[in-house]
C-alpha cells in the first residue's frame, strides 16, 4: 500500500491555514468593531448590537436562557436563581476550578458554588446542556456623596441544542427546580416559631429530642414514626384523592408524659420547622387565618394545652345573660371597649371554635402543604368531639405513664446500661404505680460525678414503693369512707 506523505502534509498544512486565517478574520472583526464602538452614535450601535445579535441566533444551533438573581426592581431574591444554585452545588465542586464557599446550618455546614464566570456541563436523560454564571452591573447615584456606584447582580445561563427544546423547558427545569428546593430544605437552619398578636417571630430550633430517645413503648413508638414518613412522602396521594397535604396529631395523657418532647421528636425526624400557636394572643379568627397563610410549607403547627387556650369543651351551651344591656350603654364606646376586656383587663380573644375548625380543615386549611398540625391536652374528655374527629385529628395518641420498655429506654439514657438486676423488680413496681417518665427520669439523673447506677436505680425504687405504701393508703381511706356512707345509709333508712 502506497502512502503519498507529501500531499497528505500539504492538505493538513491547506486546512490548518485556513483555520488560522478564519481565526485572524474573527478576531480582526471582532477588534475592529470595539474600536468603532467607541465612535458610533448610542442609537446607531443599540441597533447594530441588536441585529447583530439576531443574526448569530439565526445561525447557532444552540438556545439560551438567563435566570436572573433579583425580580422586578432587585427588591426580591429569585427563587429559581437559589435552586438552580443549589442543583449547581455538586457539580461545581468537582467541574469547576474556582469556587464559592458559604456557612448555613449555624455555621456547621459548608454549601459550594461556582464562582462568576466559571461553566459546568450537566447531562438529562442522554442530552448533555451547559450552566454558566455570570454577572451584571449597572449604574445608579448614591444620595449622600452623588457618586456614581455599580450594583451587580449575578445571573446563571442554560445552553441546549435546539432539537431539545421542549425537553428542557419542560421535565428538565422542573427536575432542577425540584432537586434545588430539596437541597435548601436539607441546608436551611430550622426555626421554632412563636405569634406575637398578629405576626410571628423565631428562633433557632436545636432541641436535641428524638424517637430513640423517647420514653415509650417501642411498638407505638414505630407505628408513629412509619406514619410520620408515609405521609411526607405521599404528596402524590394527596393529591389524587383531593386532599390538603396535612395530618392531624392530637397527643394526650397526663402532665410528664412526653407531649412536648414527641414534637420535638417529630420535627428532628422530618426536618420541619415548628409554629407554636398560643391562641390566647390571636385577637380573632381573621387574625388566625393570617397567621396560618404566613406559616410555611414543612412545618409542624403546635397548639400546646388546647383545652386551656379556649373555651372549647364538650358541652356547647350558649352562655347564660346575667344582666340585660341597656341602649345606652351600647352606644357608649367606653362600655363596649370594656365587654371585650378580660378579668385581668387585657384583651380578650375571640378566636371561635368554628374557626379553630375552618384553620384546621376548612378551605383556609389548603394555604400551603406538607404540614403536620399537633393539639396536645391533658383531658382529652374536655375537648368537643368535633374539633378531635378523624379528619381533623387523623392519629390519637396517648402518652400514659412509666411503664417497663419506657423505662428502659430512660435508663439506656441517663445511665447508659441495657441491664441491670434491678430491671425486674423496678419493672414490677412500675406496673402498680402511677410515675410519670419525668419523675422517673429525675431519679435517673447523676446527682455526682461519679454517675452511680445502682444508687439511681435504689433512689428509684424508694420512690415507687412510697408511692405504693401512698397509693394503698388512700385507697383503704376511700373504701373506709365508702363504708362509713353505706352505714349512714342504713341508719337513714332504718329512721
Amino acid at each position: 500500500m502506497r502512502i503519498d506523505t507529501p500531499t497528505m502534509m500539504m492538505n493538513t498544512g491547506g486546512v490548518g491555514n485556513m483555520f488560522a486565517h478564519l481565526g485572524s478574520v474573527i478576531a480582526g472583526m471582532m477588534f475592529s468593531w470595539a474600536i468603532l464602538k467607541q465612535f458610533l452614535p448610542h442609537d446607531l450601535r443599540a441597533y447594530l448590537e441588536r441585529y447583530s445579535q439576531r443574526f448569530f441566533c439565526y445561525i447557532s444551533p444552540y438556545i439560551q436562557i438567563s435566570f436572573d438573581e433579583y425580580t422586578g426592581e432587585q427588591l426580591m431574591r429569585s427563587e429559581a436563581y437559589s435552586a438552580i444554585q443549589n442543583y449547581l452545588s455538586s457539580r461545581s465542586a468537582t467541574q469547576a476550578k474556582r469556587l464559592k464557599a458559604d456557612l448555613v446550618k449555624n455555621n456547621q455546614s459548608l454549601v459550594i458554588s461556582m464562582d462568576d464566570h466559571e461553566e459546568v456541563s450537566d447531562e438529562y436523560n442522554g442530552t448533555k446542556l451547559w450552566w454558566a454564571s455570570g454577572k451584571r452591573g449597572s449604574k445608579t447615584q448614591t444620595v449622600s456623596f452623588h457618586t456614581s456606584v455599580v450594583a451587580e447582580s449575578g445571573y446563571y445561563k442554560l445552553t441546549f441544542h435546539r432539537t431539545h427544546r421542549d425537553l428542557m423547558l419542560g421535565p428538565y427545569l422542573s427536575h432542577v427546580l425540584k432537586q434545588g428546593n430539596e437541597i435548601r430544605f436539607q441546608n436551611r437552619q430550622r426555626k421554632l416559631y412563636t405569634n406575637n398578636g398578629w405576626c410571628w417571630t423565631h428562633v433557632v430550633f436545636e432541641h436535641p429530642a428524638t424517637f430513640n430517645t423517647l420514653a415509650m413503648d417501642p411498638g407505638e413508638k414505630q407505628d408513629i414514626i412509619d406514619d410520620l414518613i408515609t405521609f411526607s412522602k405521599n404528596e402524590e396521594f394527596y393529591a389524587r384523592i383531593g386532599r390538603a397535604w396535612k395530618r392531624g396529631y392530637l397527643l394526650f395523657g397526663p402532665p410528664g408524659t412526653g407531649k412536648s418532647t414527641m414534637i420535638a421528636a417529630m420535627a428532628n425526624l422530618l426536618n420541619y420547622d415548628i409554629y407554636d400557636l398560643e391562641l390566647t394572643a390571636v385577637e380573632d379568627n381573621t387574625s388566625l387565618r393570617r397567621l396560618l397563610i404566613e406559616t410555611s410549607s414543612k412545618s409542624i403547627i403546635v397548639i400546646e394545652d388546647i383545652d386551656c387556650s379556649l373555651e372549647l369543651t364538650g358541652q356547647r351551651k350558649k352562655k347564660e345573660k346575667v344582666e340585660k344591656v341597656k341602649d345606652d350603654e351600647v352606644r357608649d364606646p367606653g362600655k363596649r371597649a370594656a365587654k371585650d376586656l378580660d378579668l385581668d383587663g387585657e384583651k380578650a380573644s375571640r378566636v371561635t371554635l368554628s374557626g379553630l375548625l375552618n384553620f384546621i380543615d376548612g378551605l383556609w386549611s389548603s394555604c400551603g402543604g406538607e404540614r403536620l398540625l399537633v393539639f396536645t391536652t391533658n383531658h382529652i374528655e374536655k375537648l368537643d368531639p368535633a374539633l378531635i374527629r378523624a379528619g381533623r385529628m387523623d392519629k390519637h395518641v396517648e402518652l400514659s405513664y412509666c411503664r417497663s420498655e419506657a423505662f428502659k429506654v430512660l435508663a439506656k439514657n441517663y445511665l447508659g446500661i441495657d441491664t441491670h438486676h434491678l430491671f425486674d423488680h423496678i419493672g414490677k413496681l412500675l406496673s402498680e404505680v402511677d410515675l410519670s417518665p419525668a419523675d422517673v427520669a429525675e431519679h435517673l439523673m447523676p446527682k455526682s460525678s461519679s454517675k452511680n447506677a445502682e444508687v439511681c436505680l435504689e433512689s428509684l425504687i424508694g420512690a415507687l414503693e412510697k408511692a405504693k405504701m401512698e397509693g394503698g393508703s388512700r385507697a383503704k381511706e376511700a373504701e373506709l369512707k365508702g363504708e362509713e356512707s353505706i352505714e349512714e345509709v342504713k341508719v337513714e333508712t332504718k329512721e
